[in-house]
C-alpha cells in the first residue's frame, strides 16, 4: 500500500508537481476567496490532453475535469478527490485521501476506491483521524449531490461557490 499521494501548485512559477512527482507547465492559475483553480495539458498520457481543477481547501476536495481523448472517454461529469489542500502562501499542498467521487451530473454520483482507502486505514498509512475526515467529507458530498438532483454547480452554488471552466476546444 503507497503512502497518501501529493501534488503542489506553485501559483507564481506556474507549476504543478504532479503526483508522481513531475513538474507541470500550468496555463492558469486563478486564485478565490474559497479555493485555487488549475487548467493545464496532460504529458504523456494517452487517455486524456488537458484537465482543469479547482481546489477547494474549506470542503476538502478537488473536483476534476478531464478532456479525454477520442476512444477513450468516461462516463463522468467530473471527478473529485477527497483530500486535504493547505494553503502556504502563493504555494498549496494537496494530500489525497485515497477516496474519489464520480459525478454524473442530474444522474448520480458514485464513491470510489474504497478498497484503497480500507487498505490504507489499515496498513497504517492513513492516520485513523485523517480517515475519519475522508469519511466525512465524502459523505458531506454525496449527500450534498443527492440534495440537490446530483448537480455540483447548484450544490456548491447552496454554499456560496461558483466554479468558472476554461471553455474545451
Amino acid at each position: 500500500m503507497h503512502p497518501p499521494k501529493t501534488a503542489s501548485f506553485d501559483v507564481p512559477a506556474r507549476i504543478n508537481i504532479d503526483t508522481k512527482g513531475c513538474p507541470r507547465t500550468v496555463e492558469e492559475y486563478r486564485v478565490t476567496p474559497f479555493g485555487l483553480y488549475m487548467s493545464r495539458a496532460m504529458v504523456d498520457r494517452p487517455t486524456s490532453h488537458w484537465m482543469q481543477s479547482w481546489l477547494l481547501p474549506e470542503l476538502g476536495i478537488c473536483v476534476t475535469d478531464w478532456w479525454w481523448n477520442p476512444g477513450h472517454e468516461r462516463d463522468q461529469d467530473f471527478y473529485l478527490d477527497v483530500c486535504d489542500i493547505v494553503r502556504d502562501g502563493e504555494r498549496w499542498l494537496l494530500t489525497d485521501h485515497y477516496l474519489d467521487i464520480v459525478v454524473r451530473s442530474g444522474r448520480g454520483a458514485e464513491v470510489i476506491d474504497v478498497d484503497e482507502f480500507v487498505g490504507a486505514v489499515a496498513c497504517g498509512v492513513l492516520a485513523p483521524a485523517a480517515a475519519e475526515a475522508a469519511m466525512r467529507r465524502t459523505h458531506r458530498v454525496v449527500d450534498g449531490l443527492a440534495a440537490h438532483g446530483h448537480d455540483l454547480d447548484a450544490w456548491l452554488g447552496s454554499l456560496g461557490v461558483t466554479l468558472t471552466w476554461r471553455t474545451r476546444t
